[in-house]
């Protein structure tokens, strides 16, 4: 563990989600002094972070509690069900607050912004044209974060497929292998389709990258790589790691799909059923990031092979009781 600088500050706003929880074990393990925002104090918060209880509303507030810190890292991402209200103005805020400390803003991006006819390999050149309500809120976001930045305020956007690792609330944990323990997979898509994703202790890193950078512009669109596998692969490799851990049944995996035309049925009456409907076409339109630039932009970035991810990604969900595990640092 490197010992926190005063001179590397970083505000992590919503500490307590899957990418700021890793955000804030990154920064911390990368030396950085780290404040995390949330409501509720983070379960567990590494030497070198301390909780801020502040509401990302109270810029004035905040900004004092924070005051030297360089990056501003937006981890605040609103019900499903409630982008349409809450999306734009909590980035408001997070990047209100950036302005205020005069710190870079840096927001995960995600693929939305390329829309159902995205090509199959998405770079910071790819036209973005959404073909839904998400996608065209995230051209928004992005759109005021380029306007920000021609006035002086530097943002990052690093763009990644779906999370995983880390804790629960993913496509890994509620669909794909929720069933694990009755020995059942679900795969949300073709099993032929290649689909992005990104392991959050691996997207985190990246973060800390690009914050350690002085030489970025003042508006950086950053894809971050990740791992790109078909469902089969995917699958093949969540069954090699549920095997490591001993919960392989003995007649191996069963395995399923999602029933796309139930929950647009019943998207009709359930909002949280409808907003998800409205994304599928991501399991139905193969793409993968081009990590190209973000390594141009901060040099090569770790890659947790996708067997040991899925493998501490399971662990963190709870499957087994995890072994005892070195001292985090830098990994």
């Amino acid at each position: 563990m490197h010992t926190p600088s005063n001179s590397k500050i970083a505000l992590v706003l919503g500490a307590n989600g899957r990418l700021g929880a890793a955000a804030v074990q990154a920064f911390a393990a990368a030396g950085w002094r780290v404040l995390a925002q949330a409501r509720r104090t983070p379960a567990a918060l590494p030497a070198g972070a301390v909780h801020v209880a502040l509401d990302v509303a109270d810029t004035a507030g905040l900004a004092a509690a924070a005051a030297g810190a360089r990056v501003v890292v937006h981890a605040l991402n609103p019900l499903y069900t409630r982008w349409a209200t809450d999306a734009l103005p909590l980035m408001r805020q997070g990047l209100a607050l950036a302005q205020r400390l005069g710190a870079t803003f840096m927001l995960p991006g995600n693929v939305y912004n390329f829309g159902a006819q995205m090509p199959a390999l998405l770079s910071e050149r790819t036209p973005q044209q959404p073909t839904t309500r998400k996608g065209r809120i995230r051209v928004q976001m992005e759109a005021e974060l380029q306007a920000a930045a021609a006035q002086g305020t530097r943002c990052v956007v690093i763009r990644a497929g779906d999370f995983f690792g880390s804790g629960t609330g993913s496509w890994m944990d509620l669909v794909i292998a929720k069933s694990l323990r009755r020995g059942k997979l679900v795969y949300p898509g073709p099993l032929n389709l290649a689909h992005a994703w990104a392991y959050l202790p691996d997207l985190a890193q990246a973060f800390v990258a690009a914050a350690s950078r002085d030489t970025l512009p003042a508006y950086a669109d950053l894809p971050f790589g990740g791992h790109t596998v078909t469902g089969t692969q995917l699958l093949d490799a969540l069954e090699r790691a549920a095997a490591s851990l001993g919960l392989a049944p003995a007649r191996g995996f069963k395995r399923g799909g999602l029933p796309w035309g139930l929950l647009k049925a019943a998207g009709l009456v359930l909002p949280m059923w409808r907003e998800i409907a409205e994304m599928s076409y991501l399991w139905q339109v193969p793409h993968a990031l081009d990590g190209t630039a973000l390594e141009r932009a901060v040099g090569p970035l770790q890659t947790t092979p996708l067997d040991s991810a899925l493998r501490e990604a399971l662990l963190d969900l709870g499957f087994v009781k995890a072994p005892a595990r070195p001292v985090m640092g830098s990994s």
